[in-house]
């Protein structure tokens, strides 16, 4: 995220700090292909368009049953309410990705402090060097409608994000999570070169999450 610094004294103290009030977040994320904003509760129709259509891949990813058969555009609202308020609160930072004309949604990008409530609760194990998870500025999911795999976007988001939080967001220690189980973007974090820092486990959840940096 952008941040104003009053000096380099404080730089590393405001980069730790995803919800500072201080910082600015960037709005937009834009290339030729797809833009990512805020996601709201209005783009429940679209965002739910794309959840169906990537259910299966989905409950890899999320190693649960989400999203049931019948998720309904409705309950996709409230979800995505959610979101939007945490958001705004600066809790979790959730974008949606589209394609350049705004009318279909292409997946999700989702931020998160490590104070937040789900990672507290988790189990997190370093598996490389002396990484120090407490040092992580920035935990980051996302995932890609299915119909967009074959086309390698996947491929183009990772790079395009590792950009935009670095230069865009400032932050110098973001880390990308995913399932083991979930081989397609397991095989994408590996080809980019990112490498496993932590393993983290969920409770309630089987298999383990593979944190990349």
């Amino acid at each position: 995220m952008g941040e104003t610094l009053s000096g380099q004294a404080n730089a590393k103290t405001e980069r730790m700090s995803l919800g500072d009030p201080r910082r600015s977040l960037p709005s937009r994320l834009e290339t030729d292909e797809f833009f990512l904003r805020p996601i709201t509760a209005a783009d429940a129709p679209r965002d739910h368009e794309a959840i169906m259509e990537t259910r299966v891949d989905l409950r890899t990813w999320e190693q649960s049953s989400w999203p049931a058969d019948d998720f309904t555009v409705e309950a996709n609202r409230k979800d995505l309410a959610d979101l939007e308020q945490r958001h705004v609160e600066r809790r979790a930072f959730t974008y949606t990705l589209l394609t350049p004309d705004g009318t279909t949604c292409l997946g999700c990008v989702y931020i998160f402090p490590t104070t937040a409530t789900f990672l507290t609760r988790a189990t997190v194990s370093p598996v490389a060097g002396e990484a120090q998870w407490a040092e992580i500025d920035a935990v980051v999911y996302f995932w890609i409608r299915q119909s967009r795999i074959a086309s390698a976007m996947d491929v183009r988001l990772l790079a395009a994000l590792r950009t935009w939080l670095d230069e865009t967001w400032a932050l110098t220690r973001t880390v990308f999570v995913t399932n083991e189980r979930f081989a397609q973007q397991v095989d994408l974090l590996d080809s980019a070169g990112l490498q496993v820092m932590f393993e983290l486990r969920e409770p309630g959840k089987p298999g383990t999450y593979l944190v990349y940096g």
